[in-house]
């Protein structure tokens, strides 16, 4: 989908200003947004897709004017009520009213360094050969599918170069929907920038992605 989050090339929203020395939470309740969503994560009810696609799913005003850990939050509340953990009712009483779904696991705060050192690898391998080779050009699709994609709205229908090619990794548009991992090839490829940005743009600008091969096609 092309969702708020999807803002590469638009214009309007001012400069990228890093913070100097930013610390990694500004607050003590984002150290708790950040605990809980990893916590809720880990009932096993929905997957990394899936949570990715639930933030950039939020409306346009919702996400605009939160800030990184808030729309993690209201991401939050999206997931656990979808899938029975919250009720309407909890959310406006500030507290659990409803019964609620079992989670099939819950982490404890003992089994936490070993759970994230562990992570959630994505790779998965692969029979079939890679579609294309370092050094082709391959040109993106041109869609605009009203579920989850990994393919930048700036990115569409555009030619590009194949840098590196990767090994196979999980499909987040199928992923995301319940519709399995059908893991695909991964492939870097790289845009001049008068290629992403058209007229006036900057000559020596060059723009990568990561790409799955069912986003590519020959150029």
């Amino acid at each position: 989908m092309n969702g708020p989050q999807d803002l590469g090339g638009q214009m309007g929203f001012g400069p990228v200003a890093p913070e100097k020395d930013e610390p990694l939470f500004h607050a003590d309740w984002e150290k708790r947004a950040l605990g809980v969503t990893l916590a809720a994560g880990a009932f096993g009810a929905w997957n990394l897709d899936e949570s990715r696609h639930a933030r950039e799913s939020l409306h346009p005003a919702i996400y605009y004017a939160a800030t990184y850990y808030e729309i993690w939050i209201r991401a939050l509340e999206v997931l656990l009520t979808r899938h029975g953990f919250l009720s309407e009712a909890d959310l406006a009483a500030g507290e659990a009213v409803d019964g609620a779904a079992t989670p099939k696991r819950v982490l404890k705060a003992a089994d936490v360094p070993a759970v994230l050192a562990k992570g959630g690898p994505c790779d998965r391998p692969l029979a079939a050969p890679a579609r294309f080779r370092a050094g082709e050009r391959v040109r993106t699709k041109n869609f605009n599918p009203s579920g989850h994609t990994r393919l930048p709205r700036y990115a569409r229908g555009k030619i590009g170069t194949v840098e590196a090619v990767h090994d196979g990794f999980v499909l987040p548009d199928s992923n995301a929907h319940g519709k399995g991992e059908n893991p695909e090839r991964l492939y870097t490829v790289v845009f001049d920038g008068s290629e992403v940005w058209g007229e006036g743009a900057d000559p020596t600008l060059t723009v990568s992605i990561d790409a799955w091969e069912s986003y590519l096609e020959r150029a």
